[in-house]
This record gives C-alpha cells, sequence and structure tokens, in this order.
C-alpha cells in the first residue's frame, strides 16, 4: 500500500461514470490502461511528440501521458474504445482506416483516429492540407501518410453523405 495520498476523480469515459482513487502524480494515460484496462490508447514517448496517447477530453484532443489524472477530474473523455457506433459498427473513421489500408502496424491508429475524430468535429470537409496539418501531431512510421489521409477524406465523405472520390495519381 503506497504512503501517497489518494485524490477521488470522477469523470465520464466512453459514456459511463467512473469514480476511483488515483496519487496526483498519475497520468492519464496510466489511469486509463492500467486502472481502467482501456489499453487503446498507447504509450508511445511519453513526451507528448508521438500522439499515440491522444485520447479527446471535453472535446479537445489531448496527449494523455502528459496530464494527470486529477486534472481530468469532472471531464468526459473518449478512447478508441468508444468510437465504435452504438450498434457496435465501425465509426466512420473506424470504417476509413479499415477501406483506404489507413494502418499497418496499428500502433498509432487509436491516437491518429481520435485526432482525426476532433479534426472533423472542427472542419467536416477538410482538404488535404488541413488533414495534414491537423494530424501533423501524432506521428507513424510506417504509412507514409497517403492511406491516413484518404482514410480521413473517406470518413468525411461518409459524414458527409458524399460519395468518396479518390483523386487520380
Amino acid at each position: 500500500m503506497s504512503d501517497i495520498e489518494q485524490i477521488p476523480v470522477t469523470m465520464t469515459i466512453n459514456g459511463k461514470k467512473v469514480q476511483r482513487f488515483v496519487e496526483p502524480r498519475t497520468l492519464l494515460i496510466h489511469f486509463l490502461r492500467e486502472d481502467l484496462n482501456l489499453t487503446g490508447p498507447h504509450i508511445g514517448c511519453e513526451t507528448s511528440h508521438c500522439g499515440a496517447c491522444t485520447v479527446e477530453l471535453n472535446g479537445m484532443s489531448v496527449k494523455s501521458c502528459t496530464m494527470f489524472a486529477v486534472q481530468a477530474d469532472g471531464a468526459e473523455l473518449t478512447t478508441i474504445e468508444g468510437m465504435a457506433n452504438a450498434d457496435g459498427t465501425l465509426s466512420a473513421l473506424q470504417e476509413g482506416f479499415r477501406q483506404m489500408h489507413g494502418l499497418q502496424c496499428g500502433f498509432c491508429t487509436p491516437g491518429m483516429i481520435l485526432r482525426a475524430h476532433t479534426l472533423l468535429k472542427e472542419n467536416p470537409n477538410p482538404t488535404e492540407e488541413e488533414i495534414r496539418m491537423g494530424i501533423s501531431g501524432n506521428l507513424c512510421r510506417c504509412t507514409g501518410y497517403q492511406n491516413i489521409v484518404k482514410a480521413i477524406q473517406y470518413a468525411a465523405a461518409k459524414l458527409n453523405g458524399t460519395e468518396f472520390q479518390e483523386a487520380a495519381e
């Protein structure tokens, strides 16, 4: 048992209210993965450079490796585990990443999808350049980003009720 004081936190994660006691020094990423067993957000660099730990907090993309769990007290969070549609089918972004081959090893994918989700809420019809700028804080070492961009374009089209048109190469 730790001698460090435990602080109560309450937050809504993926639509479910969660109450726990945490040490003040517990990072949000560790709280999610270790206390709640939500292992979709990944620990990559622990310095906010890679974006693998990206979650949505009160409608904003945040890198959970640079935030304490106590700072999320009272917040609404979404992780990749909460991205599917209510009926369990893939969200437009998840479908886009699948259909457009927007992943290879998959390590960056949860953070990339969460960042793209916030991007599409901010800008429902982004250009390729806006997508590239919007995901620039999330690194992928496998794909070269082209298929990630296509996946986000696919999702934007689906959410806007239009047909996805791949650019001619």
